[in-house]
């Protein structure tokens, strides 16, 4: 086993070693979302076929195709561009650092604390990013600026990273929470021109920001409702504010939290109801629309 391993790695650079200067570019710089299956297919292609997998890579990951902007290709290169101004010390560039790697792969922690001279009169520099209710430690253990990932934070990243693909799909913040939040919306006549609309917001697909001993966000939600002309017939909108325990999250991790409207309805059917979330903690949108008629 331990044979074909380092064949395979040998393979592998060979392979690369194979790569015109650009394609080389490309791999390096998307080592940080790149599946290892991907990859193999990748060094496997034929010259002429390796351009276009480049172009389709991005494609896939695009989150909105049907706009001009691939948000998940303009975040990543944005981060990386983050790192490399926020981490450029201890000798390698930002991205390539451990916390650049975090940085890119998790997103920018809700919190961060640093201590260049330590904690303690005898201690490391140190850095303490806060993710929800993780706590992720960077440390300088040489003081030359190259903070390092502590093995016991590392242990949590894979359990960050499935919160993370829980919350926010797909996997990582920026990943994750790129694509729409996915909520349920309910509707039902009360009334001659009245209905109540219910918005179902599930607690797992929620981000929070951590404050403390608690977990909060805001959201914005609205409704808007137009007749068969296009023209307005109704609508509501409201700002809510969500504070929870880390337990109470975890108890409520499969339910929703609902929001209930009443609203008038005027004009003629059928009408559009286009329902807007935001959540105000992390600056990113989702819509639905409806067709309904009385």
């Amino acid at each position: 086993m331990a044979i074909l391993a380092i064949f395979n790695n040998c393979s592998s650079s060979r392979l690369e070693k194979s790569l015109k200067p650009e394609e080389r570019e490309f791999l390096s710089t998307v080592r940080y979302t790149i599946t290892s299956e991907e990859r193999k297919i990748f060094l496997k292609l034929p010259p002429t076929e390796r351009k276009s997998f480049m172009e389709e890579f991005w494609k896939r990951r695009d989150p909105l195709p049907e706009t001009a902007i691939n948000e998940f290709k303009e975040e990543y290169f944005l981060r990386i561009e983050q790192a490399n101004k926020l981490f450029g010390e201890g000798g390698k560039q930002g991205w390539l650092s451990d916390r650049g790697r975090i940085w890119i792969t998790l997103g920018p922690p809700d919190h961060r604390e640093t201590y260049p001279r330590g904690q303690s009169f005898y201690g490391f520099p140190v850095e303490i990013w806060h993710y929800g209710f993780y706590q992720i430690y960077f440390i300088d253990r040489f003081w030359n600026g190259n903070y390092q990932l502590d093995p016991a934070s590392a242990r949590q990243i894979a359990e960050i990273t499935q919160v993370q693909v829980s919350w926010n799909q797909p996997g990582g913040r920026m990943f994750q929470g790129s694509r729409a939040m996915d909520f349920e919306v309910r509707m039902d006549k009360t009334g001659e021109g009245k209905a109540l609309i219910v918005v179902s917001l599930p607690y797992n697909q929620i981000w929070f920001k951590a404050q403390q001993d608690r977990l909060e966000t805001v959201f914005e939600v609205s409704l808007e409702i137009e007749d068969a002309e296009g023209k307005k017939a109704g609508g509501d909108s409201r700002t809510v504010e969500i504070a929870v325990t880390p337990q109470e999250l975890k108890d409520r991790f499969d339910k929703t939290y609902d929001l209930e409207f009443q609203v008038g309805v005027s004009g003629r059917g059928p009408f559009t109801l286009k329902v807007t979330v935001e959540n105000k903690t992390e600056n990113k949108k989702s819509e639905k629309k409806l067709k309904f008629d009385f």
